[in-house]
């Protein structure tokens, strides 16, 4: 704790720090309350920040810096990040020199990285999805985009091509190609599923080439406990806001969707308990409409049916290509995971290009 202590002293409060303690379990970056003299109740997060997924730490500080002073000044609550002394929006904790085991020319591997922010106090996030809880997430990610919808200045794209479908499917036909574990027969039936919607499939990525779909500031990681509420059930404000960059509305709308319609878990082995829920669709779509109505352009309106389907297609595609590549990203608790992950999202993919093509 000490150590974490150190750490909360490289930024610029006042306060007398009393305990750091862990936070939640995350599965991207790890995260503390702590507290400080005089009170009981955590004062600030102190998170570190996970630089193997997010490389360019000061573009990431930079999006969001720029992101929460938009909202901020339009009212909308937001996170509030602390600068270190640097004046910096994080903290660099060099990582001593390496032992002379194994190498010995005294570099450093690195660093880690911290930031600073208020803990929104009688807060709750919430992980039950229900048709209240949707609605409230389609309104309230949908006024996140329609108030970042006249932000001027820049947002960098932090994870390159992360919704991007057509890249998704290069990398399954790389997989494919170099079948570096012999699975490709066992599972040609997915693959010859998926690439005959293809052609389908990419329409988002033909129609921005053509200059008809635009990019907009999207939070790319819309899940109902992404949001903070009060204890009467009100919302607060939008966290985890890392992956927010340019992408088509689409994002926001469909991995939304992917994970709260899908009526079991993406990985139930039991397809029979697998549907797509459309008192969930339509709860979260009626929010969301609320709230964009007023600058979504008649293309992205009209193809929302299409990002339902494209998040749990798209996410089949990265399940198969890592289980023929032989488990190489996603963490699996048994051998067949990523395959009965795959079989899982591409019923729930069927469920909905049954239910939306009709």
């Amino acid at each position: 704790m000490e150590k974490l202590k150190d750490i909360v002293s490289r930024f610029e409060i006042e306060e007398k720090v009393t305990a750091v303690t862990p936070m939640g379990e995350g599965l991207i970056n790890d995260t503390y309350k702590v507290f400080v003299e005089g009170s009981d109740k955590p004062k600030y997060v102190l998170q570190r920040i996970n630089n193997a997924v997010f490389q360019d730490v000061d573009m990431l500080m930079d999006n969001i810096n720029k992101v929460t002073n938009h909202l901020r000044a339009k009212g909308m609550k937001t996170l509030h990040f602390y600068p270190a002394k640097s004046k910096k929006l994080y903290y660099m904790e060099e990582i001593s020199p390496l032992p002379s085991v194994g190498r010995n020319d005294g570099k450093k591997e690195g660093g880690k990285y911290w930031r600073l922010m208020d803990f929104v106090a009688d807060s709750v996030t919430c992980q039950t999805v229900n048709p209240h809880y949707s609605y409230l997430a389609g309104k309230s990610f949908g006024e996140f985009e329609y108030l970042l919808s006249d932000l001027e200045e820049p947002i960098g794209e932090i994870i390159p091509d992360f919704h991007n479908i057509e890249f998704r499917l290069r990398q399954l036909r790389d997989a494919v190609t170099a079948d570096n574990m012999g699975r490709v027969a066992e599972v040609q039936y997915y693959l010859d599923e998926i690439f005959k919607r293809e052609e389908k499939m990419t329409l988002g990525e033909r129609l921005f080439r053509e200059g008809k779909l635009p990019k907009r500031i999207c939070h790319c990681d819309t899940k109902v406990n992404n949001m903070l509420f009060d204890k009467d059930g009100n919302m607060l404000c939008i966290i985890d806001l890392d992956t927010v960059m340019p992408s088509f509305v689409f994002s926001d709308y469909g991995d939304f969707l992917r994970t709260a319609a899908n009526t079991s878990n993406e990985d139930e082995p039991n397809l029979d308990k697998i549907d797509f829920n459309m008192e969930i669709f339509e709860a979260f779509t009626k929010g969301y409409l609320e709230s964009t109505k007023d600058f979504l352009l008649p293309i992205e309106k009209g193809h929302l049916p299409y990002a339902a389907m494209l998040f749990p297609y798209m996410q089949t595609v990265r399940f198969l290509a890592d289980y023929i590549n032989g488990d190489t990203y996603y963490k699996i608790k048994y051998h067949n995971h990523n395959l009965i992950r795959t079989k899982a999202q591409w019923k729930l993919f069927t469920q909905a290009e049954f239910k939306l093509s009709h």
